[in-house]
């Protein structure tokens, strides 16, 4: 498959080569959908919790005798049903993390990659660099580029002044190709790569994992 490379400027960089293994799958949603969930699920701090009943300080005496009261038998005052007694099933500290295996995971992202590429919705920049910081004239550059709203990832590093002129720019995210992920790819509604994550990506996928 080949794909045009573009300048920040909007010019023709000629075209790249990239393997249809990677850029050229059909697009399956529930390989997709599992991911995005593992990512989801992972993120979760899990630290939500509420007082059990054997959390709860309260006195064990019973609070009236067993029977001729005309009320319902109890005992502990920090049954759950009480003003102040612990909560019945309430949330308690775990782990969220669901399992996907390892070769799930890097198909998902070959097919969060195909599917920008299907959709037409993947642009190729030769080099993410900006001579000065600022906003504006980025902005005015990827307006020019058709680019709204998009994730865009650089090589292993990102250029000092292009990561600083791209983060007050609202719905465009920037990452290095390390930090790629299924999940960012699909809230966006463009992907942009620049030639050395297209390398970085052909690399790590060379051995069909």
């Amino acid at each position: 498959m080949e794909l045009n490379v573009k300048t920040l400027a909007g010019g023709s960089a000629g075209t790249v080569t990239v393997s249809d293994a990677v850029f050229g799958l059909e697009p399956r949603q529930d390989i997709l959908q599992r991911m995005v969930r593992w990512q989801l699920l992972k993120r979760r701090r899990g630290t939500h919790a509420s007082k059990q009943r054997s959390d709860v300080r309260a006195t064990s005496k019973k609070m009236y005798r067993q029977k001729g009261t005309g009320h319902a038998r109890h005992g502990n005052a920090a049954a759950p049903q009480f003003r102040g007694g612990g909560k019945a099933f309430g949330p308690i500290v775990r782990d969220h993390a669901i399992g996907l295996p390892k070769r799930v995971r890097a198909l998902a992202l070959k097919h969060a990659l195909s599917a920008k590429a299907r959709a037409e919705s993947l642009i190729v920049v030769d080099d993410l660099a900006a001579n000065e910081t600022k906003t504006k004239a980025l902005f005015a550059q990827l307006n020019g580029l058709g680019i709204s709203n998009a994730l865009i990832v650089g090589g292993s590093e990102i250029d000092a002044n292009f990561g600083r002129a791209a983060r007050n720019i609202p719905n465009v995210d920037v990452l290095p190709v390390q930090g790629i992920n299924v999940y960012d790819i699909l809230r966006r509604n463009t992907l942009v790569l620049s030639k050395a994550a297209l390398e970085a990506l052909e690399e790590r996928f060379n051995g069909g994992s």
